[in-house]
């Protein structure tokens, strides 16, 4: 999902219509021409699929008989039914063969016609909708997709005012399945809404088609677990956990606290956070979502872009969510009325929540706080069950590492997880000396930011639990509540927030104090009270301490399953340019708007250290011919266990001939993955907590020769 960077400015009024996610609508650049190997890929790249005008590819699933299933997001409501609404489906009759080759399907062309530009194409099958958005389902109780209040109504724009992150139910995104048996089980799938949603729909495959089960299906964002945990928002990308389960990541953009490549120090030195302040500072302002045009309107010439301000839109749905009252609003426009009785916690959200007991009657949720605080678009859990590797998508943003202590799924109870959260230290020179991201390695130190358990970080979280919009005018205006609230007292607040912070929160002064103290004792010399900052303002503390938040859109990250050291995990950067390629940091590249595929290889302990490019997209001047079958602006990646790796688009389309995000595959020149061997084994259930299937099941159909092939890499894979 797309979050608003410098270029996109001007076209928040189409973003807005879209729900956030923008296509098609940046303005090519005309100074970053002619970047060597700009476009270029080290190995095959086949375009696969074109899906429907309007609509991201997200949530990629491959399953282990090699049918591809994606979400339809936000597409064009002007396209032709099926293809007007927002949906998940699969390509009926098409199977990767599973042998590390791009030979099993032939390339797709390009979409040219209204017809292939109004539908979902592919190289091979039909893509065929097994559910789309709101279809009734849990015997009509829900619609899916749709989150509701805990009297069970839904929350939408039809049912309350206000502002809302996206048409509910109108972005599906990550999809992870979970097998029950031979041939059935359960699909996980994000909605990337506020409130955010996970669905849960029963899947099975009969005489070689899958069907899905509506009337048992369910938003599992809808039951007491999930709300007891605050619920969720904008719902991205996941990860299939190794341990059977479904990880839903919180791509939440409202998290920073000063805006694109801005410090607390540089707030402090300043001594006001005028032309700094980002979304966090105001999210228990009346209307939250409105700061940014208060700002213009109370500075002038002199406001500033509020880094996330579109993103707190669904804050005010997700107090409904968790049963505040609705504020009287009306006309469909937030009012500055104060919500009072229950609103949510910011150091709640941006998350990677793990859905366990995922077969259950209620799945029960886990949010891993421990490993940090983002905008996070994906995680990749590693085969060691220890190592976890994250994007979070945006502007001047991170990717981070966590480490635990010991597997995750070895802890009885999941709170007690403890480990260790990194930074990245961008450290070769030649990065930051204008060459191109094509030609030029990352080289990575991790700088540790602290070390806790979940439990730990759960109750830092815990003592900003009973903030609201009241609090934001009591706190910072001459106001208590019952008195007027008038555009006045607002303004005032504001005005005292922008110049010394939202004191409801953790503050600047606390911030500093912890990098202070960080210099000079190391990450574990801080004191006890400090200990929280970096994981609940976990991009401003590494921003302190020196690390490279710089990334432009870090938006996907996945390697192979069970990959061990040797394989690699591949990062997917959206668009490498603004503080990627200008002197404000560590990196200093040229610019391609286009974006950058990386790839890291695993060493002994499951670090990285390099990322090497092996997909760069085109320069945004590109013309038609080079642009048409490049990549560009990759979002969700998927490594299939032959190596080859799905890259999907949320593209601005630059000087394409048409306007259709694609998927393409992508194969290695150096070949697959240690080679391994057929199916994907994704949600296998082999060394997991809730799988079902067996290898002996898995591969029942196989020839003996392949049998026995496959049960001698199964051994030699396995812990």
């Amino acid at each position: 999902m797309v979050e608003f960077t410098r270029r996109k400015l001007m076209s928040t009024s189409v973003a807005a219509a879209l729900g956030a996610s923008v296509s098609g609508v940046a303005v090519a650049q005309t100074d970053d021409s002619d970047t060597p190997g700009a476009p270029s890929v080290k190995g095959d790249l086949k375009r696969f699929s074109t899906t429907a005008l309007g609509a991201e590819v997200t949530g990629p699933y491959v399953f282990d008989d090699g049918s591809l299933l994606y979400s339809l997001q936000h597409p064009s409501r002007d396209n032709p039914a099926p293809f007007d609404k927002s949906g998940i489906g699969y390509f009926k009759g098409f199977s990767f063969e599973f042998d590390g080759s791009n030979d099993d399907f032939e390339e797709l062309s390009t979409p040219q016609t209204n017809d292939e530009q109004g539908r979902v194409r592919g190289a091979d099958g039909d893509f065929e909708m097994l559910a789309r958005e709101a279809d009734p389902i849990n015997g009509g109780t829900e619609r899916l997709g749709v989150a509701q209040t805990p009297d069970g109504k839904d929350i939408t724009q039809e049912d309350f005012e206000g502002t809302q992150y996206g048409d509910a139910a109108f972005n599906p995104d990550c999809n992870q399945f979970v097998p029950t048996g031979d041939g059935e089980g359960y699909l996980f799938t994000n909605w990337e809404n506020s409130p955010g949603n996970v669905s849960r729909i029963p899947l099975s495959k009969a005489d070689g088609e899958w069907s899905a089960d509506l009337d048992n299906a369910m938003n599992v964002a809808n039951t007491d677990a999930f709300r007891d945990i605050g619920g969720t928002r904008i719902n991205c990308y996941g990860d299939l956990s190794p341990w059977g389960t479904m990880v839903s990541s919180e791509e939440n953009y409202a998290h920073p606290r000063v805006s694109l490549t801005a410090t607390v120090s540089d707030v402090v030195d300043a001594g006001t956070g005028k032309g700094i302040r980002g979304a966090h500072e105001f999210w228990n302002r009346p209307n939250p979502n409105g700061i940014q045009e208060a700002i213009d309107s109370y500075y002038g010439d002199d406001s500033w872009y509020v880094q996330g301000y579109w993103a707190m839109t669904g804050v005010e749905f997700l107090a409904y969510y968790l049963g505040a009252d609705p504020v009287d609003q009306g006309d469909g426009e937030n009012t500055v009325d104060p919500i009072g009785d229950v609103y949510p916690n910011p150091y709640r959200y941006g998350y990677h929540v793990d859905v366990r007991e995922p077969t259950a009657e209620t799945p029960q949720p886990v949010k891993y706080y421990v490993m940090g605080r983002a905008a996070w678009e994906a995680p990749d859990i590693q085969h060691d069950k220890k190592t976890v590797y994250g994007c979070s998508d945006g502007d001047s943003k991170g990717i981070y590492k966590f480490v635990a202590d010991r597997p995750i799924h070895s802890y009885d109870d999941p709170m007690d997880i403890a480990g260790t959260l990194y930074a990245p230290k961008v450290t070769n020179g030649e990065a930051a000396a204008k060459n191109s991201p094509a030609e030029t390695n990352l080289e990575i130190e991790w700088l540790e930011l602290g070390s806790a358990t979940n439990s730990e970080v759960e109750s830092w979280i815990a003592d900003y639990d009973d903030v609201t919009q009241v609090d934001y005018l009591e706190t910072h205006a001459d106001w208590s509540e019952g008195d007027d609230v008038t555009a006045a007292v607002v303004e005032e607040a504001d005005r005292e927030v922008v110049a010394n912070g939202n004191q409801d929160y953790i503050t600047d002064a606390e911030i500093l104090e912890w990098a202070d103290q960080y210099e000079a004792n190391g990450p574990d010399g801080v004191d006890d009270e400090l200990r929280r900052v970096p994981f609940l303002e976990t991009r401003a503390a590494a921003k302190e301490i020196g690390a490279s938040i710089e990334f432009n859109k870090a938006e996907g990250v996945d390697s192979i399953e069970k990959a061990t050291p040797g394989d690699y995990v591949y990062f997917g950067i959206s668009e490498f340019n603004d503080d990627l390629s200008n002197d404000t940091g560590d990196i200093g590249m040229e610019r391609v708007d286009g974006g950058v595929v990386h790839r890291a290889e695993l060493e002994s302990d499951y670090n990285v250290s390099t990322l090497e490019p092996v997909i760069t997209g085109p320069d945004g001047s590109d013309p038609a011919d080079v642009a048409d079958d490049a990549l560009i602006n990759v979002d969700n990646v998927y490594v299939m266990d032959d190596g080859r790796v799905l890259c999907c688009e949320d593209a601005d389309q630059f000087g394409r001939s048409y306007s259709n995000d694609c998927l393409y595959v992508y194969e290695p020149e150096d070949g697959p993955n240690n080679g391994r061997g057929r199916g994907n084994g994704r949600g296998n259930g082999n060394d997991g907590e809730y799988g079902h299937l067996s290898d002996r099941s898995r591969n029942s159909e196989l020839s003996d020769n392949e049998k026995a092939a496959f049960n001698r890499m199964a051994a030699e894979n396995d812990d």
